[in-house]
């Protein structure tokens, strides 16, 4: 037998393994579990390292190295992040104008005291309520 790798008959365009390195009757390959016992053991080794230094070690790290801690804060985060606050899209337009009202009537006292609200005597344009 040779060791070049196999065509497969052209079906997919990629070599398969030589023969003799094919899983064959009998041998199911890699014992189950196998690929993650080293995830687990570091995994494991890091919570307890976690549990011993964790809040001492994150401050030491983002007041030494900010630009680990946050290279750190961007890997755990899920890749598709959807951050899409707007609580607004499901408002009706009699809603929106309502919220709007209250937020200008919150707001107006903090303006007029700054100058910053438009004329004060009703010159101007006013809002209705």
């Amino acid at each position: 037998m040779t060791d070049e790798p196999r065509n497969n008959g052209g079906k997919t365009g990629k070599p398969t393994p030589p023969v003799e390195h094919q899983f064959k009757p009998g041998n199911p390959g890699r014992p189950k579990g196998a690929r993650n016992k080293l995830g687990e053991a570091f995994l494991e080794a890091m919570h307890a390292d976690f549990d011993q230094h964790g809040a001492a070690v994150i401050e030491k790290v983002r007041t030494e190295k900010p630009d680990q801690y946050l290279k750190v804060v961007a890997s755990i985060l899920p890749k598709d992040l959807n951050v899409n606050i707007n609580n607004m899209d499901d408002l009706t337009d009699d809603q929106l104008i309502q919220r709007i009202r209250q937020l200008d009537s919150a707001i107006r006292p903090f303006l007029d005291t700054q100058g910053a609200g438009g004329p004060v005597g009703g010159t101007g344009p006013e809002t209705t309520h």
